[in-house]
Formats: structure tokens, C-alpha cells, sequence
């Protein structure tokens, strides 16, 4: 094999995919291929050094730290645009347009502004030599080591006609993705997070250490062109977009081409509109006149050109001050700090709350009342606080801390080792949570109240005629046939219904209170284990440890609930209203015949439902597993049974039919 011919076919076949993947957006093979080729390429190269070519794919990354960035001269400024605030400024900035060329209908290159970092990158002979910051527009940073990592800017142009020089300018930035894993890999490791993800990519782009960039999730887009030689120019500014696509960079799909200031403020209310759903920061858009001669006729004033003009979007962060720390208690009882805020204009609107997400980001962040904060707003999203400028805190100002007791109902406030979110413990009677406490309690594995909907629970909670659970046993039919889409009939029904879910057993009531983290398998093992509800009430976390599959984290659970007065008094309530079960007698539930035995149900029954059998096994000890492993017992099979009978079969655990099931549960 010629080694010199396999290292050339791998570096174009791996530019090649580069190309589809980056610039087009097509990938052609997984990653993995992907990777094998690279692979391949640089084991090769390691053996034949003197092969190796600067443009290599291999060579992205090697340079050594630096101490100071050189400088470099712009040959052609990279100067600023003027702003647009407003629909009245653009449709001036068209008007002096159409007065200096003489003509109305002018076409305008329309492109997202993208909130990064603008560089300038120059190729010689179709090769990456220099990448540098834009600096003052006149001078800027020689980074050409950085850029070189980054996987969309091209080390080497693709296809024909390409020039002599070619100086291409881009915005480098970051997309939101890969800013938020950035920070979820910072935090992990420790260190400090970014504030945004042009912070991020200015932070990350400005490494003396190329192998630092590396390791960030950069990209780029191409927007314009410096210094030319060897190329005739197109007429347009949008065919040298569509042949700088060709050459292997990287031009955003968003670009279009309109017509007049009718044109342009469409493009603007179109992007605006899906400026939340693009996975990278913009503040605005941008208009350039799109023909060459044109721009050249308009020329250029002081700093900027005359022919463009960046139409910006109302800011999305601002400065305000933290008035107040209050804490908003959740449906499922999460306990989230929120400030409030002196009133800003952000993102399009007047903001005075912003969420502080949990106890663990405000200390992160430092939040304290009286502090100076960062604020952002991105279109329907809740306004967050970024960060603190902390050089305008105020003498005094105390860390937060969190309520020890719910500010809704006065509940114990409970934080479970390893999770985030504090929660209040007063689940059947705190009022932020009633309406998904009865909805739970309701459901068809909980009390079976049938009829008892989301829509006709929130009316009830809406209209003040149930506050907890226990108020379901009070109502009449009168009153349930004055709701909307509630006739006589109907609230007969309902009131049957209510009166037959009385009787329970000890298991389903436990699932209906909604104890956190206690499902149906972990009620049963409790009814089974303590028999009557008196005993489990009084219990110890030490002793309810003693339950199986009951932890460290479900027995703080159960504790807090039952400690509090609140839910004591609504489950005596419901004692009174009638709701009743058999206790188990502990010495039967310990001798349960299939006590200990795990069984795995697969394919339909016929003479029951699968979640009827689960319960009668349940009933007689067995514990009902999702999966089959070397662990389980029996494997119930009906019709179709899928690949959990096969994966019996090959384990050689026991399986039982239909009617084996019968006979198991009959004897």
C-alpha cells in the first residue's frame, strides 16, 4: 500500500465529511466511522512524521501556551454598523438609501446578528494561515492557533476557482447546547461556571492555551469578506455567501434575500418570532445592500458602512436591584426562591419577578436582597437572575437562607439529602398543592373515585367546595349537579362512586395520602409489614428501615408526613366520613404464601387484567417486577408474551400459563 497516496485519501475523505457535517448539516456516516477514520489517520501520520501537513485534520490542536497574543493589521477595517431600534429608524435608514441611488426597490442581504465574537480569517493559496479578533476594527489579536481548533472554520478551502488570498470575516460563538453542558462539566469539576454563552466564547476563544479552546464547544458563521486576490467578485453580496458555502465555510441557513423596507421589517418580525427556538444567541438582524455597485456608490461614514445597518432586538438583559427573596410553593409542593425586583424593561417587556430556580443556585450565585443583579428575559421564558454585580452590594446585605416551615400552610419544609429541591411536607392539606393531592388520591390505583376528573376537581378546589380530601365525602348531589357539565344524573354517579371508594385496603389508602417517593409496590410492603395504620403512623424512621425496599430517603418521607398535625387531621377525618379497610393481621402478613417470591407478568390474559393479577398476587406476598433477571421466580406468560418469555426461557426460570396462574392463586 502507498502510505503517502492512504494519508492523502483519508485527509479529503475526512475534510469531505467535515463539509456535509458542519457546513450542510448532512452528515453521511455515524461518528463512530467518523472517528475510526481519524484514527487511522493519525496512527499513520505517527508513523510517517515527515507526512504530516500543517492542514492536516490531525494538526487542529498542538501549538504550545503563548505568553501575549501577537498583533495584526487589518488590510481592509473590519468596521462597526450603526443601529436600528426601531421599525421608523430602519424605514429612514432605506429612505436615505433609496435618496443617494436614486431608487426604491433595493434588494438587501437579510442575516440573523449573532451575539459572539467577530474574526477575521485569512487563506492563502486555499490554506487557514492567520486568524485574528477584530480588535478597535484596525488592529486585532493574531489567534490563528485558537481558530485552528475550532472543527467548522476549515483548515484547507474544497472545490475549484479558489483564491489566491481570501480573507473571510465570521462571527464565532457558542450555541446554547453546548454552553449549558460547558457549565454542567464546569460545575462538576468545580470550577467556575460562565455567565452567557458570548462570555463563554470570547473566554474561550482568548486561550494562551490552544488546548483549553479545544476542549470548548465553538463554531462559527461566515458573513463577509476582507482582503481579495485572485478572484473576480459576483455582483452580489449573496453569491459571495453562496460560493464561500461552496469553498467548505460555514453561512447561516437563516440568510435570505428581500426586497425594499417592507422586506426587511418582515425578515425582522420572522426571526424575532423563532429567535428562542435557534440553538445560538442573536440580538438582531443585520441588512446589507446586496448589489456591490451599490455599496460602493453609498460609501461609508466615519466608522461605518452606509450601505448596512444592524436592526437590533429589544435588549434581553438588564440591570435591576433584588428587593425581596420570597419563596413560591409549587403544585407537588417544590419550594422555589423568587425575587423581586425593582421593575426593568428586558426582552420586550416590564419585568418585577425572576426565579431563582433553588437554595443551592442562590448560594452559587450569591443572590442577597439589596444586591445589583443581572436580569434576563428570552421571549415566553420566566425572567432569571444571571448573576451579581458584586461591587454594588450593600453594607449588610445576609446570605439567604431557607424556611425552615411551608409559607402556605406552615408544614415542616423537608430537603432530602442529594436532591435540590426543598418540599413542603403538608401534602394533604397545604393549598398550593390540593388540587394535585385529590387528583392523586382520586386516581384508579389510589381510591377509584370513577368520574372524578382534572377538570371537575379544579372546579371544585376553584369554587371553594373541597379544600382536602376529606371534603369529597361531604358533597351532595345537589351540589355537584350545579357544576359546569354536571347534570342530576351525573352527580348521582359521582356520589356513588364516592361512597363506594370507602371501602379500601390499608395498601391503596396508603398510595392515595401521596407520600413522596411511596408508589404502590412500597404502600403494600408497608400494610403488610405494620398491618394497621396506627402502628406505621407511630413508627420510627429507624423502624420503618426495617421494610423492604424502604430506604433512608422513603422513611424521612413517611415520617415528616405523618408528623404533621395538618395531614393527621385529614386522615382522622376521613376515618369519621367512613373510609375503612381490614387491617392485616402482622403474624398473616409475615407467613404470606408467596411471601418473598417475585413474579414478572408478559402478553395478555383473558379471564383478568394484568394489573387485576399483579394486585392478587401482591395480595398473597409476592412482589411484581417490570423486568426479568437471574432474581425472578416466575414469569406469567399469556398471549404474545414478547421477549421477556424468551429471556425466561433462556435464564430457565420457571414459567407459568393462564391457567397455572388460576391454580397458583386458588391453592
Amino acid at each position: 500500500m502507498d502510505i503517502r497516496k492512504r494519508i492523502e485519501k483519508l485527509r479529503e475523505e475526512i475534510d469531505n465529511h467535515n463539509y456535509h457535517y458542519y457546513v450542510l448539516d448532512e452528515p453521511l456516516i455515524p461518528d463512530a466511522e467518523y472517528d475510526r477514520l481519524l484514527r487511522e489517520l493519525r496512527e499513520l501520520e505517527a508513523r510517517h512524521p515527515e507526512l504530516i501537513t500543517p492542514d492536516s485534520p490531525t494538526q487542529r490542536v498542538g501549538a504550545e501556551p503563548v505568553e501575549a497574543f501577537g498583533t495584526v493589521r487589518h488590510e481592509v477595517p473590519m468596521l462597526s454598523l450603526d443601529n436600528a431600534f426601531s421599525e421608523e429608524e430602519v424605514a429612514a435608514f432605506h429612505r436615505r438609501v433609496s435618496e443617494r441611488l436614486g431608487q426604491s426597490a433595493i434588494d438587501y442581504t437579510a442575516e440573523p446578528k449573532l451575539d459572539g465574537l467577530a474574526v477575521s480569517l485569512r487563506y492563502e493559496k486555499g490554506v487557514l494561515a492567520q486568524g485574528a479578533t477584530r480588535g478597535d476594527g484596525y488592529t486585532g489579536e493574531d489567534i490563528t492557533q485558537n481558530v485552528r481548533t475550532i472543527p467548522s472554520i476549515p483548515l484547507r478551502l474544497r472545490g475549484k476557482g479558489i483564491p489566491e488570498v481570501l480573507e473571510v470575516r465570521g462571527e464565532v460563538y457558542m450555541s446554547r447546547s453546548g454552553f449549558e453542558a460547558l457549565n454542567a462539566r464546569q460545575r462538576k469539576a468545580g470550577e467556575k461556571t460562565f455567565v452567557n454563552p458570548r462570555n463563554a466564547a470570547a473566554g474561550s476563544l482568548r486561550q494562551l492555551d490552544p488546548r483549553i479552546t479545544a476542549q470548548r464547544p465553538l463554531a462559527i458563521y461566515c458573513y463577509g469578506i476582507g482582503v481579495v486576490q485572485g478572484w473576480a467578485l459576483p455582483e452580489r453580496h449573496s453569491a459571495v455567501l453562496e460560493r464561500l458555502k461552496e469553498w467548505g465555510l460555514r453561512v447561516n441557513d437563516e440568510i435570505r434575500v428581500v426586497r425594499g423596507v417592507e422586506g426587511c421589517l418582515a425578515y425582522y418580525r420572522t426571526l424575532q418570532a423563532r429567535r428562542d427556538a435557534l440553538d445560538y444567541d442573536i440580538d438582531g438582524v443585520v441588512y446589507k445592500v446586496d448589489l456591490f455597485s451599490q455599496q460602493e456608490t453609498l460609501g461609508f461614514v466615519s466608522r461605518a458602512p452606509r450601505w448596512a445597518i444592524a436592526h437590533k432586538f429589544p435588549a434581553q438583559e438588564a440591570l435591576t436591584k433584588v428587593l425581596a427573596i420570597d419563596i413560591q410553593v409549587g403544585r407537588t409542593g417544590a419550594l422555589t426562591p423568587v425575587a423581586r425586583l425593582e421593575p426593568v424593561f428586558v426582552g420586550g417587556a416590564t419585568v418585577t419577578n425572576a426565579t431563582l430556580h433553588n437554595e443551592d443556585e442562590i448560594h452559587r450565585k450569591d443572590v442577597r436582597v439589596g444586591d445589583t443583579v443581572v436580569v434576563r428575559r428570552a421571549g415566553d421564558v420566566i425572567p432569571e437572575v444571571v448573576s451579581v454585580v458584586k461591587e454594588r452590594r450593600p453594607r449588610g446585605a445576609a446570605p439567604f437562607e431557607m424556611v425552615k416551615t411551608c409559607p402556605v400552610c406552615g408544614s415542616d419544609v423537608m430537603r432530602n439529602e442529594g436532591e435540590a429541591v426543598a418540599r413542603c411536607t403538608g401534602g394533604l392539606y397545604c393549598p398550593a398543592q390540593r388540587k394535585e393531592a385529590i387528583k392523586h388520591f382520586a386516581s384508579r390505583k389510589a381510591m377509584d373515585i370513577e368520574g372524578l376528573g382534572d377538570k371537575l376537581v379544579d372546579q371544585l378546589v376553584d369554587k371553594g367546595l373541597v379544600s382536602n380530601v376529606a371534603d369529597l365525602y361531604t358533597l351532595t348531589r345537589a351540589q355537584l349537579a350545579g357544576l359546569e357539565r354536571m347534570g342530576e344524573k351525573s352527580a348521582a354517579n359521582l356520589v356513588r362512586a364516592i361512597e363506594d371508594s370507602k371501602a379500601t385496603t390499608l395498601a391503596r389508602f396508603l398510595y392515595a395520602l401521596g407520600i413522596r417517593e411511596v408508589g404502590e409496590a412500597t404502600a403494600l410492603a408497608l400494610a403488610n409489614h405494620f398491618g394497621k395504620l396506627s402502628g406505621l403512623m407511630a413508627a420510627s424512621e429507624e423502624t420503618l428501615q426495617t421494610v423492604p425496599d424502604v430506604g433512608p430517603v422513603v422513611a424521612a418521607n413517611i415520617h415528616a408526613f405523618f408528623r404533621q398535625a395538618h395531614n393527621r387531621e385529614v386522615i382522622e377525618r376521613l376515618r369519621q366520613a367512613g373510609v375503612h379497610w381490614k387491617d392485616l393481621d402482622i403474624r398473616r402478613a409475615e407467613a404470606l404464601p408467596l411471601q418473598g417470591k417475585t413474579f414478572v407478568i408478559t402478553g395478555r390474559l383473558d379471564t383478568m387484567t394484568r394489573d387485576e393479577a399483579k394486585a392478587r398476587l401482591q395480595a398473597l406476598g409476592a412482589k411484581v417486577a417490570g423486568s426479568v433477571s437471574s432474581k425472578t421466580d416466575y414469569v406469567v406468560a399469556g398471549e404474545d408474551p414478547g421477549s421477556k418469555y424468551d429471556k425466561a426461557l433462556a435464564l430457565g426460570i420457571e414459567i407459568l400459563d393462564e391457567q397455572g396462574l388460576l391454580n397458583l392463586l386458588a391453592g
